[in-house]
């Protein structure tokens, strides 16, 4: 089912769409929760403490590829928006064949590296050889992952938010009985964990495969739309390496942090793998918000309606400023009760020092809302510059915070590494939103699509005078740009009694019409299939693209 984020109040929809993603956040944590239970009371602290050893080359590998798969999706987003039906085709082409080439280079490359980099991060000697089994089940394992991130994430671009959500649900339920299967019945170790997790992704990708088959017919790649030029990857590029390199930035802070709490020792590493499983559930809600921001975004910019992007950004800021004073208070207070549900008895070490983890982030987690706001909004408008310059200062400030902070503080330098690095990050993102939100009417108004295939006729988005109007709606006598109005809807969506003092014309029946940007007007049959309420509505969006079919 297509829902697109061009109308309706902006926080409702994005709340509508990030509800979805923050019930799949909560249930993917989870199964990650599940797993480290069951790893550290069944195999102990140190097999838990060489799970955790691995986070940062998965997140610097693994991360990456997701950051840049996130990214493919959003020129499927901007086409969608605009209603251009090949372009949505051509993008979808284009960034299943630059995930199956990442995936195939992180199978055979990732596996051979791994113990040489926990050498070079100082992983405790009784931890690695459980680590190197974990990380390369994972490996082996990632081309399930990266593909169903990207099925995920084109679901999502056309609006739809909660299909993915049931797919990984499933997903998870699998995960944890696999886990108790591999591990406490079949005692597989820690590479149970990882198989149990693979097996799980990959179940989760193919039902996303077979629903996208089935059911969206708006993403169907025909024989034709693989024939992808430079052009078309090159696009894709732009905006996914940066999304990806940004999320490798980060983890390599992450690995920098990792050096510093190897060294500490093995409690250490426990008590901070422990305390980052509770700080990604907190946080699910603010990752969640800024997904449904970026594709809000990047949605409306396609429309051309910039003055809802506007209204929209700023009611997402308040909603995670609301969100996250009330994490934090719940983190101060109930933190120690929250960590010993993961370790076994007598770790009081252990629940310490995650709770002073728990309380130094959650501190700070007003910060963090705002720039998955920030970040989002200027990655829905194509921006990725700003983005990975503020992962490049976050990258600075994790660094300094793990080589000078741990000599002077110990682990509570570690833990300060993350708000430190959310504030500098905050402080390079708002000023980039402040000047491209002003910006924006200018930059719609010459956003031009690059094409999808070498030959093809460059085709100028659509502006907002070109949107389509539903039965009833008020015809303008000619094209004009989008003004607010309530709700921020799309300029045209008035009452008909005001259309008769203002000389706008009505239109009525079963076709549908649009403005074109010349002020005339154009008409698209709509073919009902016999069913009330039901039939394919064939809509031409703007000149020159193919119409996007919608059911």
């Amino acid at each position: 089912m297509n829902h697109a984020l061009t109308s309706g109040t902006p926080w409702r929809v994005m709340i509508r769409f990030a509800i979805p993603l923050l019930i799949g956040n909560v249930v993917q944590q989870m199964y990650q929760v599940a797993d480290a239970m069951v790893v550290g009371q069944h195999l102990g602290v140190d097999a838990l403490a060489a799970v955790g050893a691995t986070n940062g080359i998965l997140f610097l590998l693994i991360g990456f590829a997701q950051g840049m798969t996130q990214g493919f999706a959003i020129p499927t987003a901007q086409a969608f928006g605009a209603g251009d039906a090949r372009g949505v085709r051509r993008s979808v082409a284009a960034g299943t064949i630059l995930t199956a080439v990442a995936s195939l280079v992180l199978m055979v490359g990732a596996p051979l590296i791994i113990r040489p980099f926990l050498g070079l991060l100082r992983t405790p000697p009784e931890l690695s050889d459980q680590a190197v089994t974990f990380a390369t089940v994972n490996f082996l394992g990632v081309a399930a992952l990266m593909f169903f991130n990207y099925l995920s994430a084109i679901i999502r671009a056309i609006g739809d938010s909660r299909t993915p959500l049931v797919f990984l649900v499933i997903a998870c339920l699998l995960n944890v009985a696999l886990v108790v299967l591999f591990v406490q019945v079949m005692d597989l170790g820690v590479g149970g964990a990882a198989l149990a997790t693979v097996i799980a992704q990959l179940t989760s990708a193919l039902l996303c495969l077979g629903y996208l088959v089935r059911s969206i017919e708006a993403l169907h790649v025909g024989r034709a739309d693989w024939r992808v030029g430079a052009a078309a990857l090159g696009r894709q590029l732009k905006i996914g390496l940066p999304m990806g390199f940004q999320q490798s930035i980060i983890a390599i802070g992450t690995l920098a942090v990792q050096v510093s709490l190897n060294g500490l020792g093995a409690t250490a590493v426990a008590a901070y793998t422990t305390a980052t499983r509770v700080d990604g559930l907190a946080v699910a809600f603010l990752m969640s918000l800024g997904l449904a921001v970026s594709t809000f975004t990047a949605q409306n910019l396609g429309a051309g309606y910039t003055e809802r992007i506007k209204t929209g950004v700023r009611q997402a800021l308040v909603m995670s400023f609301v969100v996250s004073l009330f994490l934090s208070v719940t983190l101060v207070s109930a933190g120690n009760p929250i960590v010993r549900s993961f370790v076994g008895s007598g770790e009081e070490a252990v629940v310490a020092m995650a709770h002073e983890y728990l309380v130094i982030n959650g501190a700070l987690y007003v910060v963090l809302g705002v720039l998955f706001v920030t970040r989002s909004a200027l990655q829905g408008l194509g921006r990725t510059l700003i983005p990975t310059l503020a992962g490049v200062l976050e990258l600075a400030m994790r660094v300094s915070a793990a080589v000078v902070l741990s000599q002077v503080l110990g682990f509570q330098g570690i833990v300060s590494a993350n708000p430190l690095a959310w504030i500098g990050a905050s402080m390079l993102l708002v000023p980039a939103w402040i000047v491209a939100r002003r910006k924006l009417p200018a930059d719609v108004r010459s956003l031009k699509e690059v094409p999808f295939a070498e030959g093809q006729v460059e085709v100028t988005f659509p502006p907002a005078s070109d949107r389509l109007l539903e039965n009833n709606d008020v015809l303008p006598s000619s094209a004009s740009a989008p003004s607010k109005e309530s709700d921020n809807q799309p300029q045209g969506q008035s009452d008909a009694d005001e259309s008769k003092h203002s000389g706008d014309q009505v239109v009525k029946g079963q076709n549908r019409s649009y403005v074109d940007s010349a002020g005339h007007e154009q008409k698209n049959q709509r073919h009902d299939d016999g069913n009330t309420g039901e039939g394919t509505r064939e809509d031409i969006v703007h000149h020159g693209a193919e119409p996007l079919r919608v059911r």
